[in-house]
């Protein structure tokens, strides 16, 4: 036998039995080979092999109607309205739409290997995983005797009605991207525009700031040195959360904390922007978003838990290590006539992640 015939030289060659590990078995396996082939019904009768490939073909196009049902209920049942009802009916019938497509595509395909495919068992030896222009050669002749026992090459219907439900069942996956951009409407004009909605949040001149979650509003008297505050709108409590409750926290969440004021150094502009060492900063990291809650009195410096960027209050709370690639927007506060801590007016650039800045 030549080594270009020999499939298993490499192994042959390279496999050395142990005599430490060699055991002498007193009922070794017997290798009654496999038992005769019994023949499915779809063999026997060409009506059933009909029948059969009619079944699967008819599945497969069912799953493209459930895909095209899945994109459709999509538009029948939009969620712009934030209800809940309409929440619901959009997962409900979407889902349904995307389970029958995967459900009618697996079992087609399924139906296909039992009942069309050839069944035919064989055994396949080990053989070196190097490849030689024989092994090649067979790899290829494989790949063409699997063609002609699938029938994906002659049953044109199954393969066509395969590749149309395969294609399909990726679309409605797409469609749902569609959410992810709302559009601009005559009632929110400003909708699909990330930059302006994070430019714009409920402070405005003359809100008072008020303790997370109660609302309560917060006196400047109430924040001593090395004391920090998490901070919402007082205005924020009138909104219920149909009504974009989270939205518009995640916005105006602030952090207020209370330093020496000759440790503070402002930039021209913003020497009025605290009120006796009292600053207040948003809350929301300018890396991805993250909440920046944890505050080191002895430094005064921020840190984000996410990706451990840290700011320097002392400076405007600048970058000093990490990801983050612009200080935190600072919140410009003063008193009112009651002593109550308020917002000179909103953010005066956009919060959150830096991405939203580019134009």
């Amino acid at each position: 036998m030549s080594h270009e015939d020999d499939p298993l030289e490499h192994e042959r060659a390279s496999w050395k039995p142990s005599p430490g590990l060699a055991v002498a078995v007193t009922d070794p396996v017997q290798n009654n080979d496999l038992p005769p082939h019994r023949e499915r019904v779809t063999d026997k009768d060409p009506a059933a092999m009909k029948r059969a490939v009619r079944t699967v073909y008819t599945l497969f196009y069912l799953s493209v109607a459930g895909s095209i049902w899945a994109v459709a209920a999509y538009m029948l049942f939009p969620i712009e309205s934030g209800e809940t009802s309409a929440v619901r009916d959009n997962n409900l019938f979407i889902g349904l739409g995307i389970a029958l497509a995967l459900l009618a595509l697996g079992i087609g395909a399924i139906h296909w290997s039992k009942a069309i495919m050839s069944d035919k068992e064989f055994i396949e030896p080990r053989h070196a995983t190097r490849g030689r222009d024989t092994t090649r050669e067979a790899a290829i002749k494989a790949f063409a005797d699997a063609n002609e026992e699938s029938g994906f090459g002659r049953r044109a219907m199954i393969r066509n009605s395969l590749i149309a439900a395969v294609v399909a069942s990726i679309v409605p996956g797409i469609t749902l991207f569609r959410g992810l951009a709302p559009e601009n409407t005559p009632a929110e004009p400003h909708a699909g525009d990330p930059v302006y909605l994070l430019s714009h949040t409920m402070w405005k001149t003359g809100t008072r700031l008020a303790h997370d979650p109660s609302g309560v509003p917060i006196r400047a008297s109430d924040v001593t040195l090395g004391s920090a505050f998490h901070v919402i709108p007082e205005d924020l409590a009138s909104i219920s959360h149909s009504e974009g409750y989270l939205e518009q926290k995640a916005k105006a969440i602030v952090l207020l904390m209370r330093l020496p004021q000759d440790q503070l150094h402002p930039t021209k502009g913003r020497e009025n922007w605290a009120y006796d060492g009292i600053v207040a900063y948003s809350k929301v990291c300018t890396h991805v978003g993250c909440p920046v809650a944890l505050y080191e009195q002895q430094t005064h410096h921020l840190l984000c838990p996410c990706h451990q960027s840290q700011f320097d209050i002392t400076h405007e709370a600048a970058v000093i290590f990490g990801p983050a690639a612009r200080p935190l927007p600072q919140l410009p506060i003063t008193v009112d006539d009651e002593g109550y801590l308020v917002a000179r007016s909103d953010f005066l650039e956009p919060v959150g992640p830096s991405f939203w800045e580019r134009h």
